[in-house]
């Protein structure tokens, strides 16, 4: 018999099936603490819970958890980055970033990625897997037992595409947000796509009231199709018109991410031409330096072509501001511990 995902279950299917095994509703919400508020990874943790009920938990439940296959400090910024291992020897990354107002994590929704990006060291291992909701939530958990610290903040932006495994992350975000659990509010969680259209309205359906940040990274198509195979789904002009309703219906403001690519899409008149596409969108551009990932050719603009993009789209009305490049000593960008770690067992 397979044993069931228990840290995947909210507290109501919790109670259902342990009331198929005879125990009374007080047992879910006990059971539920010490999953989601203390963090244990094993039945054997829950100290008020008896020797017989933690042998049928064993019998009939598994806690999916990460175990930390490398961690890295940034002596700069205290930025933590991990490389943790999951039970079936996959990889996955996750990173703290520590901030005035508390602690951010940057999960991974995917064990590898399909998008296939120019920039990314994400895909380069290739796609895998999706992650539970459990094993997105495990990443939370662990860094917190580890550092000993609470995360306030979540940003959906590690590896992967969180749209392309769409009913696992909206089960993540209602577990996490879930008052009876970690109770991170959603204000406090940013969700980035690289512009899944069908699934933003799919997201836009449940109401949602996080962030969106939207990888556009191009003025049109011609350069977006080139950097990023997913526009030859959808294009510019589809995902700029769903990421309009989307902030209109929602009073969010969409969050579009930018990275600065030398030579690629950094020049004034891709400042411009991005200006008159993003006019009217209730959003705010954020320019990233982007990483330089050694098996992939572009190279980061220099900080004058980036202050001259910024430049133009304020004199343009929009919104501006230059990503703090956080943990840059320890190659926080997620994929690149992974795509070491598969090559180091390869050889």
């Amino acid at each position: 018999m397979d044993k069931k995902d228990i840290a995947s279950l909210n507290l109501q299917e919790l109670e259902i099936e342990l009331k198929a095994m005879g125990l009374p509703k007080f047992r879910a919400k006990q059971i539920y603490d010490w999953i989601h508020k203390k963090g244990v990874t094993e039945f054997s943790e829950m100290t008020n819970i008896s020797k017989d009920l933690i042998c049928k938990l064993n019998d009939n439940f598994v806690i999916f958890s990460c175990t930390i296959e490398k961690k890295l400090v940034s002596r700069y910024d205290n930025t933590v980055k991990y490389l943790y291992s999951l039970p079936d020897g996959e990889y996955l990354e996750c990173v703290v970033m520590d901030y005035k107002y508390g602690h951010t994590i940057c999960v991974s929704t995917q064990v590898g990625c399909k998008m296939g990006c120019a920039f990314c060291a994400s895909g380069i291992g290739g796609f895998k897997r999706h992650l539970r909701p459990s094993e997105i939530l495990s990443q939370i958990y662990t860094a917190q037992r580890d550092l000993g610290l609470r995360i306030s903040r979540i940003v959906l932006m590690g590896m992967g595409e969180p749209l392309d495994n769409f009913d696992n992350v909206m089960k993540f975000l209602a577990l996490v947000s879930d008052e009876n659990g970690l109770n991170i509010g959603m204000r406090h969680i940013s969700l980035s796509t690289s512009g899944i259209v069908p699934r933003i309205y799919d997201l836009l359906e449940r109401k949602p009231q996080l962030t969106l940040s939207v990888s556009l990274h191009a003025p049109n198509d011609e350069i977006r199709s080139r950097i990023m195979p997913v526009n030859k789904s959808w294009n510019v002009d589809q995902l700029l018109d769903a990421c309009k309703v989307y902030a209109d219906t929602t009073s969010r403001r969409i969050s579009f991410e930018y990275a600065m690519m030398k030579g690629v899409n950094d020049t004034p008149e891709c400042a411009r031409e991005l200006s008159k596409r993003l006019k009217g969108i209730l959003c705010h551009v954020n320019l990233i330096p982007a990483n330089e990932v050694k098996e992939k050719a572009h190279t980061r603009s220099d900080d004058a072509s980036i202050e001259q993009f910024k430049s133009i789209l304020e004199k343009n009305g929009l919104n501006v501001t230059i990503r703090r490049t956080l943990g840059s000593d320890i190659n926080a960008s997620c994929g690149q511990l992974r795509r070491e770690k598969i090559l180091e067992n390869q050889n």
